[in-house]
């Protein structure tokens, strides 16, 4: 049973009906006992008007076929026993009696017999049980008649409220239903249930997620769009170039102006794939224990040939390991991505130092170059994609995204980010990564 409708109608009809059956039960049983109470009392006065019945002419004659049995049977006779009435002398019952009430077997029947002495005289009067009980079941059900029509209205009524208190949530779903791709705008939410507002309330924060990531995304497509418009542009003129060279020394030429335009270009997809996959949004990292410390040396190591190129000193101090939780291939990102920047804008024969070490319940991550840095009123925008400064805009093989990837990965790491003057004279980076709890 998948519907709420009918689970909450079933589950509230079951309940009324065994509130109903259990009120039914007590009332009948109550209204048995207070039959038979009734009739006892019935039994005791019907006894005391016979107290001054005279002495009967004649014994009255047995019921004929066809007419009713009796439901009263009345005796009476003297302290001597001698009879003075007997209502139907084939009811069975003995010339002996119990002063009170009594249950007395006679006659092939089980009768309620009430006795009394008065006046010299001892009355008895019985009535049989299974008519006593069948007047009082009788009487039970009848009072149990209200409930059993009430049955069938209860069960619409509760139907009907049912579906009243859900309609809030139709609505919504109607209203979810209706929405498409590009339908990211917030649910209403006043006239909900208490119950169903936090419902609609989380709809709508991952509606606002959503469209945050679509604006992201868009945004990022249309940027990428135009960033990957000039080098296209660029190795197209190239191979014309390349073309129309007419010696060997002008095909060399144009043919490493291609190479390089190609490696611009690889460069620039390499890195719009590794921000698209680190944007906001995307499937958060999976972490795993590894050293900080180690994987900056393996991070050196992949960078030292295009430091020997530019003639840029590498430096690493990290005294002793740090334990941090990663994802080991968004680290190996962040760091080629800020080694990549560091060895890019420092000049030839400057230098690169990177340091790894705890500080109170931190790990801290620094990258110092000898470039000419960015300056303080720049920083919060170097975050940004496609970004350039002064410094990076000379440099036509940057492509404005490395800090903007640095930042995403950090971001999914709950590592902060901050930029500052290095001692070497041009920019610092430092991350800080959260420690493991011990």
């Amino acid at each position: 049973m998948k519907s709420l409708r009918a689970r909450l109608s079933a589950f509230l009809l079951a309940a009324a009906l065994l509130a109903a059956g259990v009120t039914g039960l007590l009332t009948y049983r109550n209204t048995l006992r207070e039959n038979e109470q009734l009739f006892d009392y019935q039994l005791r006065q019907t006894a005391l008007s016979l107290r001054d019945q005279g002495a009967a002419a004649g014994l009255p004659p047995a019921p004929g076929p066809g007419e009713e049995a009796p439901s009263v049977v009345a005796q009476i006779w003297t302290m001597n026993g001698t009879t003075l009435y007997l209502s139907h002398p084939d009811s069975g019952l003995p010339d002996r009696a119990v002063l009170g009430f009594s249950n007395v077997d006679a006659g092939n029947r089980r009768w309620r017999v009430y006795s009394m002495a008065a006046r010299g005289r001892i009355v008895q009067v019985a009535q049989p049980l299974e008519l006593r009980r069948d007047l009082a079941a009788a009487a039970a059900l009848r009072s149990l008649r209200p409930l059993l029509i009430f049955a069938p209205l209860m069960a619409l009524l509760i139907w009907l409220l049912v579906d009243r208190a859900l309609k809030p949530v139709q609505r919504l779903a109607l209203e979810v239903k209706r929405r498409d791709a590009a339908s990211l705008e917030p649910l209403p939410e006043q006239d909900l249930p208490s119950e169903v507002e936090p419902v609609a309330h989380a709809i709508n924060s991952l509606l606002g997620r959503l469209k945050l990531a679509f604006d992201s995304q868009r945004a990022f497509v249309a940027d990428a769009a135009h960033e990957l418009r000039s080098p296209l542009t660029a190795l197209t003129l190239q191979l014309q170039l390349l073309s129309r060279a007419g010696d060997a020394a002008g095909r060399e030429a144009a043919a490493a102006q291609l190479r390089q335009g190609v490696e611009r270009a690889s460069r620039l997809i390499e890195q719009l794939l590794a921000a698209a996959r680190t944007a906001p949004g995307e499937a958060p990292a999976v972490l795993a224990p590894l050293d900080l410390a180690e994987t900056a040396r393996a991070a050196l190591a992949d960078a030292w040939p295009q430091a020997e190129a530019r003639r840029i000193e590498l430096a690493l101090e990290a005294p002793a390991p740090v334990a941090i939780h990663a994802d080991a291939e968004s680290l190996r990102i962040l760091m080629r991505n800020l080694l990549d920047n560091a060895i890019r804008y420092t000049p030839p024969g400057g230098q690169v130092a990177v340091n790894v070490a705890r500080r109170g319940e931190e790990a801290l991550l620094t990258v110092d170059d000898s470039g000419p840095g960015i300056p303080a009123a720049e920083r919060e925008r170097a975050f940004q994609r496609f970004y350039r400064g002064q410094a990076q805009a000379a440099d036509s093989t940057g492509s404005g995204l490395g800090l903007a990837i640095v930042a995403n990965i950090a971001a999914r790491h709950g590592a902060p980010v901050a930029l500052a003057d290095a001692p070497l004279g041009g920019l610092r980076v430092e991350v800080r990564f959260p420690l493991p709890a011990q």
